[in-house]
């Protein structure tokens, strides 16, 4: 039996969703992706949120855990729970389809063979599309993906920037990213960052209803 997992690097690692959540049976901490990893990516899904994406040039491997899938899942399934869960899909009717002409917001499956003793590990490839890849440039779009809308609440740049660093993740432009956040936000630390920026789209709102 072909033992699958799935190598997560980012949001992945906490929230693996409702389909590979069920279905992980085992984890492997501290697996040191292959690739290099950097904030290069804005999620519409997140606010426009900096995330993490694989990268070409600069970057760094950064410290993620592969999720092992439970025995009876087909290779075919795993691609396409993992694609579901990337792109944010719930329809289970829906699955992953390579494409032939590549484009900047396609999710792409790949796979690592024999990876760490597992049989197959798959994991998600996305184009970066942040320009310019500065400092400045991520903190001011993690800021402004903050929301009071109750459906956004942790998915934006702030949290997601501190859960990589609760998992351990390093890459080069984090700490100066966080810096950058710290100093715009006159905060001490990420959560400070994340209330202050919260109370001041309260005000904001409460500002254009009052009469």
């Amino acid at each position: 039996m072909k033992r699958i997992g799935i190598l997560a690097y980012g949001s992945l690692i906490d929230n693996p969703g409702p389909e590979l959540g069920p279905n992980t049976v085992a984890k492997i901490k501290g697996v040191n992706t292959p690739f290099r990893v950097e904030f290069a990516r804005k999620s519409r899904s997140r606010n426009y949120a900096p995330t993490l994406v694989p990268v070409a040039e600069s970057g760094a491997s950064v410290k993620g855990v592969i999720l092992i899938l439970r025995d009876g899942i087909s290779e075919t399934e795993a691609k396409n729970m993992l694609w579901r869960r990337e792109t944010n899909c719930f329809d289970t009717r829906k699955f992953y389809q390579p494409h032939a002409n590549p484009g900047d917001n396609k999710v792409y499956v790949e796979a690592l063979e024999h990876f760490k003793g597992i049989n197959v590990v798959y994991y998600v490839r996305i184009a970066s599309n942040i320009q310019p890849l500065t400092p400045a440039r991520l903190a001011k779009l993690a800021i402004q993906s903050v929301s009071l809308k109750k459906k956004d609440q942790g998915r934006d740049g702030i949290s997601y920037l501190n859960n990589a660093k609760a998992n351990g993740i390093q890459t080069p432009l984090m700490s100066t990213y966080e810096q950058e956040i710290l100093q715009r936000m006159n905060a001490k630390n990420l959560e400070e960052a994340l209330s202050s920026q919260i109370n001041l789209l309260k005000e904001n709102a409460g500002s254009s209803h009052a009469p």
